[in-house]
This record gives C-alpha cells, structure tokens and sequence, in this order.
C-alpha cells in the first residue's frame, strides 16, 4: 500500500483544504503516515502570509526531501501561488501545486509515478471565479468542525499578499456546505467553526445569499448546537446583522473582530476600511444583543510611519474595547505589499517594546473578562482530558471560547456540560463546577 504524509503551514482555512486532500488520498487506497515517518508521497501545504512563512515552508519541503530521497514531494498552496519562480527553481520539488487545483491532487501524483515528469500545475488566480470543490466528512479534531465557506479576499490591505495567493472573492454554494455540516453533526461533531480568507463576504459574488442567510440554514441542521465564526470584519456587524444573529440559539457569543490598529491614521495606510468609531459601534451592536459577549483580535505593532502618539491611541482604544483575547503581531515587511515600500519603518527593538506592552495589557483584560464571567452559567463543550497532579479534567471551551477544565473522573468527551467558574487557573484553563 502506498502512503503519503503532510505538514500543513498557516491557517484554519489551509488545515480544512488538508483534511480534504487527506480525503482524497484515502479513497484512492494510500495510507496517512505522520510526517515524521517514512511515505511515498510527502505534501507540504505551504503559507506566504509573512517572509518567514515562506522561509518555514521551503524547510519543511527540504526536510521530507531528506527524509525519503526517492519520495514525491509536493508542494501545495498559497507560497508555491504568490512566489512561482522560486518554487519552479528548487529541484528538491517534485510536483508544484497551486490554490484551485488541490481537487486533482491524486491524479497529479499518479501521473508523475507513472511517468516521473516534474510537473507545474498552476492556474492564474487573480482571474477565476471558479470556487473549488472541496469536501470532508472529518476533522483533524476531535469534536470542533472548521468548514470553509469561501475563497480569496478584495480588500487589499496594504500589508497583506493574500489577495494575490487566493485570488477574488468565490463563494461556496449553500447546499454544498449544508450537506458537508449535515454529514459531520450526523458523525457526532456538535460545534462549527466557518472559516474562509474572507468570510464577511461571503454570497456578494452570488448577490442572492449572505452570511446571515447561510448562518440561518445551517441553524437548522439536526444536531449542530453551535456556531461559531473564525473572523469578521466590523464592516459587517449592522443592526440587522446582529439582530438576525441574537435569534439563532447556536451562535456563540465569540466575536473575532479584525482590529490591525486602534489609531485612524494608522488604519488608513494600512487601507483599513474603518475607523476605531465605526470598530467601536459595532462591539456596542453585539454588547446591546448578546450577554457578556467575548471580543477577541488581532493587533499589528510597529506598522509603518507608526508614531508613538498613534502607539498610544492604539493602546488606549484596545483597553476601551477591554478585549478577551488578543493576538500581538510585530509588523513584517512582505516582499510584494505596499507596505514594505512605505517610508519611516520601525525599529526592531521599538517593535518588541511595543509588543510587550499589548501583550501585557491582553493579559490583563483577558484576566478581567473571565472575572466578568465568574457567576455566568457557562456551557462547555468536552473535548479532552488533562491529568495534573493526579487530578483528571475535562478540558474544553465555552461558548464565549475561555478554556475550562472540569474536575470529572467520567468520560464526558463531546458532551456540552453547564458549568460555573470556580475562580481558580490552572496551566492554560480555568477550573469549572458542574452545577446540575
């Protein structure tokens, strides 16, 4: 029997499309091995969003080169996308496959085997429309379901070269998706996460379906008891957005809010479209209709032309937002973006000053949010168990997405428990009672 291994790079979106190749490769026969293993096939499903990502993914298709000299080395994704040339030019690859295509993977695999011709297999993604079918009917994890329901992104942020690796906006079909989550919930999965490059637009390139209507459809789905989002842009949190959200049962009250900067002038060169009182109003929409709802985001320090001043309106609107969680990112330049051009780039140790500070004050307000949560009835959904000293939890996450472990010597694997938290951390989570 042959096998084939994977390492996947980047993000959700990038692990759902491995799960689907890892799919493919099983019906037609091959063992999955761990990437650490010997395999006949090794694919490396590559990531650009930074230069480092594209340094990590020309190691990891070096290393499965070395570990099986006479394997066939695939390199798939958004890095063998947005750098062509590059990846044409490094001989340790074998087969080069684009976003678009990972649908005929296998075939592309056989045909090499059988004739052994490098082959480039790579469409022009910035002028497709086309949506690739891709599907699962399982996850990596045990008990949470990322389904993607959308490709590419048009904002063209100043910082980001995704748009060039993705392409435009393509949307899933609606009855697509709903057959996948109808086949997972059936398999036992009771949470989703929709996931995409940009999934606040998802339906504008159908201009008969929104994320609201597609959210509604899935709601409907017997056995799916949450929904949750993997990223929103504020643009598309209005007051009927919302309101047709609060009515869905299944959404959980977790909101990752794409921030960047808390500063306007910031926002504005890095070709944001928003300004912290637009961001605002949009958390005071969700806080009107759902009860202690999480905030969580991503903020990039040092970005270009970044003042001190502009730090500090930064650091001052994140603490009136008063986030659960939050992700720090130092500005890197990407070969490809606007912003790399961009005059006045930030010093490195000022970036790592910069950071400390948010990651500090992200502590903190994680801190204040999980107190704000003490007496709230929490519902966690069981994923593992944990054993620290000598003592067995139940770790898993609630709807507002804090890590809760339950002291249990039951399996309660997959089952949704209602909890209080006890105000006790342990490691990574906090400690929960079962009240009933």
């Amino acid at each position: 029997m042959k096998s084939v291994a994977f390492c996947t790079l980047g993000c959700k979106v990038n692990q759902y499309e491995t799960d689907a190749m890892e799919e493919l490769f099983q019906k037609s026969g091959y063992a999955i091995r761990d990437f650490h293993e010997a395999a006949d096939v090794y694919v490396i499903n590559t990531c650009t969003v930074t230069n480092m990502a594209d340094r990590k993914s020309r190691q990891m298709l070096h290393r499965a080169r070395k570990k099986n000299p006479d394997a066939v080395i695939v390199a798939a994704g958004c890095y063998v996308q947005a750098s062509a040339e590059t990846i044409e030019a490094d001989t340790a690859i074998d087969l080069i496959v684009g976003n678009n295509r990972k649908g005929q993977i296998v075939d592309m695999v056989e045909e090499f085997m059988e004739r052994h011709n490098r082959a480039v297999n790579l469409i022009d993604i910035n002028h497709t429309s086309d949506y690739e079918t891709l599907g699962i009917t399982r996850v990596s994890e045990h008990t949470r379901a990322y389904i993607k329901i959308q490709d590419g992104c048009n904002q063209f942020c100043s910082y980001c070269i995704i748009p060039y690796a993705r392409g435009r906006v393509r949307s899933r079909k609606a009855e697509e998706i709903i057959a996948e989550v109808s086949g997972l919930a059936a398999a036992g999965y009771k949470e989703i996460v929709l996931t995409g490059i940009h999934i606040s637009s998802y339906g504008t390139d159908f201009g008969n379906i929104g994320l609201a209507d597609l959210v509604e459809r899935l709601a409907a789905v017997k056995g799916i008891e949450r929904i949750r989002f993997g990223s929103l842009e504020p643009g598309i949190v209005t007051e009927e957005f919302v309101r047709r959200l609060a009515r869905i049962p299944q959404i959980c009250p977790h909101f990752h809010l794409s921030l960047q900067s808390g500063c306007g002038e910031t926002l504005k060169r890095m070709n944001r479209h928003y300004t912290p009182e637009d961001y605002k109003q949009r958390c005071e929409l969700l806080r009107k209709y759902f009860d202690r709802p999480a905030f969580t985001t991503d903020v990039i320090v040092g970005f270009p032309g970044e003042t001190d001043e502009e730090f500090e309106a930064t650091e001052k609107f994140l603490e009136e937002i008063h986030f659960a969680e939050m992700h720090v990112f130092k500005y890197s330049p990407r070969k490809g973006t606007r912003a790399a051009k961009m005059p006045d780039q930030v010093n490195e140790t000022v970036k790592t000053q910069r950071s400390a500070r948010l990651l500090a004050l992200g502590g903190k307000m994680s801190e204040d949010y999980r107190k704000l949560c003490e007496k709230k009835v929490l519902e966690v959904l069981a994923e593992e168990p944990v054993s620290v000293d000598g003592e067995t939890f139940w770790t898993g996450h609630s709807r507002e997405y804090i890590k809760c472990g339950i002291p249990s010597d039951k399996i309660l694997s997959n089952q949704v428990v209602r909890c209080q938290m006890t105000g006790t951390k342990r490691e990574d989570f906090v400690i929960c009672e079962i009240i009933d």
